[in-house]
């Protein structure tokens, strides 16, 4: 196991290293490999090409954040991590849930989204952030409950008994919270993440700028994925409601 200090991802890298830092850690080779094989024994064997496609490519954008060298970068960079954050919770869950037979929610669309708020502004506070880099166990906790609240919160949006009015509203509502945390991260007048003060420069970053960087990638691409689904929702209410109006008539 590493050190205390050292993130789960390793030591930050040299740039010169970097291509070569894949995370072949067997525990998680493992666990990929079972969430592999729990879908091919369960929802695979009934899943249509489509949910296929799905499963397979949520599942590559995790071996992709967690084993290729993106792993070690985010050790060396707070942006690296936020984009990582950003791939897990808002393309590889939502593609992961697609990808599995419809099932009610465990949760109203609301409480979920407020969930989900809750858990990704606590880990992106300076300390739970802080904490979970010098822990294995904290990273762990870190990686699971984001991945646990962005399922509850993916579940709701896509499910048919979701009111289809909370479901935006709750899309809008992430959308509006991950930007003022971006903008938050963005503006900060100094550096907050004590982890990277001393492995950005040679990567010809301060650790200001990073986190600059980190702040608008949670800024603008990490609502992308929120505002096309609520853009989708919304055209498709509107279509709606142009029908039966065009009906009455």
């Amino acid at each position: 196991m590493p050190q205390a200090s050292i993130p789960y991802c390793g030591a930050a890298p040299h740039p010169a290293e970097l291509l070569a830092r894949w995370n072949l850690d067997p525990w998680l080779l493992l666990a990929l490999a079972v969430v592999a094989g729990a879908y091919a024994l369960g929802d695979g064997r009934r899943a249509d090409r489509g949910q296929l496609r799905l499963f397979v490519s949520g599942w590559v954008m995790l071996v992709a954040i967690f084993v290729s060298p993106l792993c070690a970068l985010t050790s060396a960079l707070f942006a690296a991590r936020v984009a990582h954050h950003v791939v897990l919770i808002g393309v590889a869950v939502p593609l992961l849930v697609l990808s599995l037979r419809p099932r009610s929610p465990l949760l109203p669309v609301g409480a979920a989204a407020l969930l989900h708020a809750v858990v990704v502004w606590f880990w992106h506070a300076p300390m739970p952030y802080t904490a979970a880099l010098g822990s294995d166990l904290l990273f762990w906790v870190m990686q699971l409950s984001l991945v646990a609240s962005a399922w509850l919160f993916w579940q709701g949006v896509f499910s048919a008994r979701s009111a289809p009015t909370a479901v935006l509203m709750a899309l809008l509502g992430t959308v509006v919270q991950m930007g003022l945390l971006g903008a938050l991260i963005t503006f900060a007048p100094a550096p907050l993440y004590p982890p990277h003060f001393l492995t950005t420069a040679p990567f010809g970053l301060s650790a200001l700028e990073d986190q600059q960087l980190a702040g608008l990638i949670m800024w603008v691409p990490s609502i992308l994925p929120y505002l096309a689904v609520a853009l989708a929702l919304a055209a498709r209410l509107l279509g709606s409601q142009a029908g039966a109006g065009g009906g009455r008539r």
